[in-house]
């Protein structure tokens, strides 16, 4: 059952801490904000910048946020000034943009905004019907594993994100040239783990 955009944008906020302020945009209108952010001068400018797919940087409230990643799904931009980050998501009807804290993640941030955009959407099926007779009088057949297809959904969202040039590789690129020794070390932990994941 899809989320209504209060709703949406509330657990995203209790998921994550550090994204104090988020806007849920649609057909170009601001269909949701927090109390404590009015983007509506400048939302035009960055759903349109966002849709060029190759902006330099967007402009809110005054500040500039330098764009890191730019795909028809996510945005991720961040203030050089240390004013903090501008995460996005999107799909077929909505877009959510959140301004994340100068010390939150973008990364982890970028993953929490998209899931919260997926729940909000409502072209999404559901995989069983609700009128169907569960049980079966007939012949057993062999169990095949039912795989939520929103967690589904989120895999290959971060698959696609692994082979962006400008998402994984691009946020690692990043943290390596700024030598940030946290980033790094958390890094390595979590390539150690994928490799004992996958037996490699």
């Amino acid at each position: 059952m899809p989320l209504d955009p209060a709703t949406a944008v509330f657990n995203l906020l209790q998921k994550d801490p550090s994204i104090i302020a988020a806007a849920v945009v649609q057909g170009g209108n601001i269909v949701y904000s927090t109390d404590n952010w009015d983007i509506s001068a400048d939302v035009g400018k960055v759903v349109s910048s966002w849709n060029s797919l190759n902006a330099q940087f967007v402009l809110i409230s005054g500040v500039k946020y330098s764009v890191l990643q730019c795909t028809s799904e996510r945005l991720v931009a961040t203030s050089i000034k240390g004013e903090g980050h501008i995460i996005g998501a999107k799909d077929e009807e909505h877009q959510l943009l959140v301004y994340l804290e100068p010390d939150g993640e973008p990364m982890g941030a970028t993953m929490d905004t998209s899931r919260a955009i997926s729940e909000m959407n409502t072209s999404l099926q559901t995989y069983i019907d609700p009128n169907a007779q569960l049980g079966s009088t007939g012949t057993a057949q062999p169990s095949t594993p039912n795989i939520d297809p929103q967690l589904k959904g989120e895999i290959q969202s971060f698959l696609e994100w692994i082979k962006d040039g400008e998402g994984l590789s691009g946020y690692i690129n990043y943290y390596m040239q700024q030598n940030n020794a946290q980033i790094i070390s958390e890094l390595s932990k979590i390539y150690t783990e994928l490799r004992q994941i996958f037996g490699v």
